[in-house]
C-alpha cells in the first residue's frame, strides 16, 4: 500500500464521513508507528489495541508481532517504541490496551499464555514504563482481548475463547486477576473470536461487550455479573471488534467488514438503535479505537496483509454521530 500524504488522508476522511472539514485542529491526520523491517518478504509488523491517557494526551498501541507497546502524542506525527517485546516481561504478543485514571497502562496478552505456557496473560505498567504486575488467569486456553475500566477503578477484560470476563484490581500494592463473570450457560461459544470489545453502559451500571463472530452485543450487569443480549434489532454487527462509548453514542469498529457502525444506546445498555453505518478505508482493517479530543484514533492493524508492510499508522477521524 502506497504511503498516503496528509492531504490524501484528509480528503479520504471527508468522503467517508460526509463532512467538508473533518479536522478543526492542526493535529496530524495520521500518526506513524514504529515497526519491524520487511526483509526478503518476511518480518513486518501488525497491530491491534490502543489506549489513551486523557491527562497526558498520549496514546499507546500494541503490536501483535512481538508484543511491543508504542507510545505517541496527539501533537506529534510519529510514535516511538515505549516497551520492548520479544519476551520482555514474558510478552511475545499484545492485544487490548487501556489506561486508568492514575495513568496506569493495562495490556492484554491475547494468546501469549497459550503460545508460551506459564507466561503472563496481562501486564500493568505505570506512566514511566515500570512494571507493576504480570498476571496469569490460571484458566486454560485464555485469550485476553480487550479491556475497560469500571466505576470501581478495576479493569474488566474479555476472553475471546470463552464467554468470560476477568477483573484486574490492586489493593495495598497487591494485584490480582480473577474470573468475574462466566456466561457459559447464556452465551454459546462460536467458531472464531467471541467476546472482544468492551465499554461501560451510559449509566455506568453494566458492561457492553461485542461478540464479533456472530454480530451480537451482550450486557453484563456490574452488580450481579449476569449476561443478557442487547436488543439491536436487525442491525448488522458481524465482525464487531473495538467499541467506543461516549454518553449514549456507541461506535462499533467492524474490522474485516470495513464499516464503522454508530449506535444509540439505551441508558442502561439493554438496547441499541442504528444511527449510521459508514464505510471505512477499503485498504485498511481497523481493529479498535479510542476517542481523543473529539476524534477517533483507529488502529490500522495490517491483518489483511500476509506480511504487514509499512506505513504503520494510527488514523485520526472525526466520528459520525447522527
Amino acid at each position: 500500500m502506497a504511503v498516503r500524504s496528509l492531504t490524501a488522508t484528509l480528503a479520504l476522511s471527508a468522503v467517508l464521513f460526509g463532512v467538508g472539514a473533518p479536522f478543526a485542529s492542526a493535529h496530524s491526520a495520521t500518526y506513524q508507528l514504529p515497526g519491524d523491517p520487511v526483509v526478503n518478504g518476511a518480518g513486518g509488523s501488525k497491530y491491534e489495541g490502543i489506549g489513551y491517557d486523557v491527562r497526558t494526551q498520549r496514546f499507546y498501541v500494541s503490536e501483535t508481532t512481538g508484543g511491543e507497546i508504542h507510545r505517541g502524542s496527539l501533537r506529534s506525527s510519529a510514535a516511538t517504541e515505549w516497551l520492548a517485546g520479544d519476551g520482555t516481561d514474558g510478552r511475545w504478543t499484545a492485544r487490548g490496551v487501556t489506561v486508568d485514571a492514575k495513568g496506569r497502562v493495562y495490556v492484554a496478552g491475547g494468546p501469549n499464555g497459550i503460545d508460551h505456557p506459564g507466561a503472563p496473560d496481562l501486564w500493568v505498567y505505570d506512566r514511566s514504563g515500570r512494571l507493576l504486575a504480570a498476571l496469569r488467569t490460571g484458566v486454560p486456553n485464555t485469550f485476553l482481548n480487550d479491556l475497560a475500566i469500571g466505576p470501581d477503578g478495576a479493569a474488566y477484560v474479555t476472553n475471546s475463547n470463552a464467554p468470560q470476563i476477568f477483573r484486574v484490581a490492586e489493593q495495598h500494592g497487591r494485584w490480582t486477576i480473577r474470573t468475574w463473570a462466566d456466561a457459559t450457560a447464556t452465551i454459546p461459544t462460536a467458531t472464531g473470536f467471541n467476546l472482544g470489545g468492551i465499554v461501560l453502559s451510559p449509566d455506568r451500571r453494566a458492561l457492553v461487550v461485542a461478540q464479533g463472530n456472530v454480530g451480537k452485543l451482550w450486557r453484563f450487569d456490574l452488580r450481579t455479573g449476569r449476561a443478557t443480549l442487547v436488543d439491536t434489532g436487525d442491525t448488522d454487527l458481524v465482525n464487531a471488534d473495538g467499541l467506543v462509548q461516549q454518553g449514549r453514542q456507541l461506535w462499533v469498529v467492524r474490522n474485516f467488514s470495513r464499516v464503522l457502525t454508530t449506535l444509540r444506546l439505551a441508558p442502561d445498555g439493554t438496547a441499541a438503535t442504528l444511527v449510521r453505518a459508514t464505510a471505512t478505508d477499503p485498504d485498511r482493517v481497523f481493529t479498535t479505537a479510542k476517542l481523543a479530543q473529539g476524534r477517533l484514533l483507529l488502529v490500522d492493524s495490517k491483518f489483511d496483509e500476509p506480511v504487514g508492510l509499512p506505513p504503520y499508522e494510527v488514523v485520526a477521524l472525526t466520528p459520525p454521530r447522527r
